[in-house]
């Protein structure tokens, strides 16, 4: 069975890319630190939104106990945690 690992790089531009295209804000304004939620660039249903991406686009599961905020505050982390996930 070969599994495949998603290079954190990868995983870090295609968030990027997504919240770049899901937010109508200069892409120059969103660095890879931004606190998305905290400086407004996604609400809750954009929060929905982006979990359903990830899955889809990574094939993780999401549960109850992974919607932390730290999970989700930054291109950054959100590209640790979708690491994190595709490893297991």
């Amino acid at each position: 069975m070969d599994n495949i690992k998603i290079d954190a790089s990868t995983i870090r531009e295609k968030v990027k890319t997504y919240i770049n295209q899901a937010v109508h804000v200069d892409k120059e304004k969103i660095r890879n630190d931004s606190l998305i939620f905290k400086e407004g660039f996604i609400d809750s249903m954009g929060f929905i939104l982006l979990v359903t991406f990830l899955e889809e686009e990574f094939g993780i599961k999401t549960s109850d106990a992974d919607l932390l905020e730290e999970n989700f505050e930054s291109i950054n982390a959100i590209s640790d945690f979708v690491g994190r996930k595709t490893e297991q």
